[in-house]
């Protein structure tokens, strides 16, 4: 499935806590509240699980129509693509297709899904038991307008550097990359992006290794995070003056390249706000 979109898109994953603050309660709200603000994305958190029913999908979806907002939804975390043990990973299948049936339902266009981790062996046998299991579920979910997004991860032992999710998206035009900006400052300890043309290389080489489409209109997710020498520690909000990765370089890249990614903020607890924030301060570069 792929997608187009003219412009760049900004919003939340999940409910900000000031959505909850002003009295709303249930996701199905969230897209009306979300262009109230300004924005146009809202993905869909079951990292916890898929425990919604169909018609709380559907109707979530109705409301996304209706606001103009473009909806992706995260899969759960505990999906485990490059598990060792055969039984973990084959219920990896069975979370991947809960999670493409509540997105269909809602009418998402991505689903996000954890790679896995490469602790207690090689990461090229992590990479090969991934692709091995991607291959199986890809089989068993047949050519549906779902694209199946492969995150970049935070943490140094797991499987999910920006190579390892290219390679593994080869396989497969229905397989996305899905580059947490964030995640890959944290891997590289706050070295990763100092400059527009650090982002711009994610892009540049995304389209290299995969193709133009993939790095034009690429899901990604967008948040300062705390580190330690293993990686990611926790998601921050943008008033953190410690850590990065710092998003103005980041909006610069996308106006000097015109590209059009969908950006979606995972700040603890701000995430509408610092989505704003962001699609704010690239409205101002195109008005100089």
């Amino acid at each position: 499935m792929e997608i187009t979109r003219p412009r760049p898109f900004f919003g939340p994953g999940g409910n900000s806590k000031s959505f909850y603050d002003e009295g709303f309660k249930h996701s199905e709200e969230a897209p009306a509240w979300v262009k109230a603000r300004g924005l146009d994305a809202y993905e869909y958190q079951c990292g916890n699980g898929v425990t919604g029913t169909d018609a709380t999908f559907r109707k979530i979806g109705d409301r996304a129509r209706e606001a103009g907002i473009s909806l992706s939804l995260h899969a759960p975390y505990f999906i485990s693509l490059s598990g060792t043990d055969p039984e973990t990973r084959l219920k990896s299948l069975g979370y991947i297709e809960k999670s493409r049936n509540a997105a269909l339902a809602m009418g998402a266009d991505t689903i996000v899904i954890h790679t896995g981790s490469a602790g207690k062996i090689s990461r090229e046998e992590a990479l090969a038991l991934a692709a091995d299991t991607l291959s199986r579920a890809l089989d068993a979910l047949g050519d549906l307008p779902v694209r199946y997004g492969l995150e970049t991860m935070g943490k140094k032992n797991q499987l999910g550097t920006l190579d390892e999710v290219i390679a593994l998206c080869k396989a497969d035009p229905r397989l996305v990359p899905v580059v947490d900006f964030g995640h890959l400052n944290a891997r590289e300890c706050g070295n990763a992006f100092r400059s527009a043309d650090d982002y711009r290389r994610v892009f540049d080489k995304i389209g290299e290794g995969l193709d133009d489409a993939r790095a034009r209109y690429l899901h990604c997710h967008f948040s300062k995070i705390e580190f330690t020498d293993a990686g990611e520690k926790r998601h921050l909000t943008f008033s953190d003056t410690v850590y990065g990765p710092d998003y103005e370089p980041f909006m610069e890249a996308i106006a000097k390249d015109s590209l059009c990614p969908r950006v979606i903020s995972e700040s603890a607890g701000t995430m509408a706000e610092d989505a704003l924030t962001m699609k704010t301060f690239l409205e101002g570069l195109s008005k100089r």
